[in-house]
């Protein structure tokens, strides 16, 4: 689960994490009011949208004067922002956040991440911050430095002092020392996958400040973090994808024409590349879970449908918990209530296997079988080939 920029600001703030003077509006005169109170020359206005990539895409800019201020105001709310994140469809801007201008005299990157090598925290730090950090990272991996954390004792002093000379902040040691480890307690309460603190930057009065932050929940822990869920922004994420997750169901909208609805991530990711590998794209991600009922399976296509780009549909169950013979109802169910018109090809194997055939077979509706994953996707692709002819 994501969170906007000035949501992530307030949990920094609330661990003692110096953050720049500032509120989120919805209005051109909210604007001017947030600047008349936090005071100072000038203000930086910022779209709040769930992508990266806003400064680049024109999403931060500076204001000299409270004219200027209140012109780049309303010039950003209710745009759409289109950044690399976000394709060129563009998310639209509901708000924005107003803050105090900073002198700033460098910027620093820094970040926590849940590695899956090393199965530990990781810290990430480097002294080239800003716009720029993913490309400086592909070019000169060697200017990235990483602490990994034991989970058994935390982020220690010395770790904290050797990632602070890296980046050159001999003389800032402590505060950079505090701010480093209540971030890292910050990352560790709050359930986080991921969270960059980019750029942290040191003012030409000598003060370190989070101007900008990223955070990333895992949403397994949402149901112990009531506070975060509480951020969650609806109208941020693809409706069907909400919807999905009421329903139990893992979805993640693609650009392709083939709707995938696969039992567990793994064998999604694999019927995902089979279908690449015969020559079309995925529409979708769907992983149905374990003990997929027939009703289960039904929303499932109700929810792959709405994407008007699919133009056939791969079903690819392995049966061990799930079993084919609900899957097989589910799908049948679907295809009438539903009255689907593009092809189906659906795969069983597993658990009541031939009761799941039988119940496809007897259904009298035109469905395409088939015995193992390459066989599905090739006739999905097939299918989808002869509905474009």
């Amino acid at each position: 689960m994501n969170i906007h920029e000035y949501q992530a600001k307030e949990l920094l703030r609330q661990y003692g994490i110096p953050v720049p003077l500032g509120e989120v509006v919805y209005s051109v005169k909210a604007a001017a009011r947030v600047a008349e109170e936090i005071g100072g020359q000038r203000w930086v206005v910022k779209a709040q949208i769930h992508a990266g990539g806003r400064g680049k895409a024109g999403g931060v800019k500076l204001a000299n004067s409270m004219e200027r201020l209140a012109e780049l105001a309303d010039q950003m709310i209710g745009s759409r922002l289109a950044t690399e994140q976000t394709g060129p469809e563009g998310q639209r801007v509901q708000r924005v956040l107003v803050e105090r201008a900073a002198k700033i005299d460098r910027e620093i990157y820094l970040g926590f991440i849940v590695d899956r090598d090393s199965q530990r925290i990781v810290v990430i730090a480097t002294a080239e911050g800003g716009v720029d950090v993913e490309e400086m990272a592909r070019e000169h991996p060697e200017r990235i430095h990483k602490e990994v954390v034991d989970p058994a004792i935390g982020l220690l002093d010395f770790q904290c002092r050797k990632i602070a000379m890296a980046l050159g902040l001999q003389d800032r040691m402590s505060p950079f020392v505090r701010i480093l480890k209540r971030f890292y307690r910050c990352f560790r309460d709050k359930d986080m996958l991921l969270a960059e603190i980019n750029p942290l930057v040191e003012t030409e009065d000598g003060d370190l400040l989070a101007l900008d932050c990223k955070m990333v929940f895992d949403d397994n822990s949402l149901f112990r973090q009531g506070e975060i869920a509480e951020l969650r922004d609806f109208d941020e994420e693809d409706p069907k994808e909400v919807e999905a997750t009421g329903h139990g169901l893992n979805y993640i909208a693609l650009d392709g024409q083939v709707g995938c609805i696969v039992n567990g991530a793994g064998l999604a990711m694999a019927t995902m590349d089979a279908v690449v590998l015969h020559g079309a794209r995925p529409a979708n991600f769907l992983d149905v879970g374990g003990g997929a009922s027939p009703e289960k399976v039904a929303n499932a296509f109700r929810i792959v449908l709405k994407d008007p780009n699919v133009k056939a549909i791969l079903v690819n169950i392995f049966a061990g918990i799930n079993r084919c013979d609900w899957v097989a109802t589910g799908v049948v169910q679907a295809t009438r209530d539903q009255r689907i018109v593009v092809p189906i090809v659906v795969r069983l194997a597993g658990t009541n296997e031939v009761e799941g055939r039988r119940i496809l077979s007897e259904s009298g509706l035109d469905l395409i079988t088939a015995e193992d994953l390459d066989e599905a996707a090739a006739k999905a692709v097939a299918a989808l080939k002869a509905v474009e002819a």
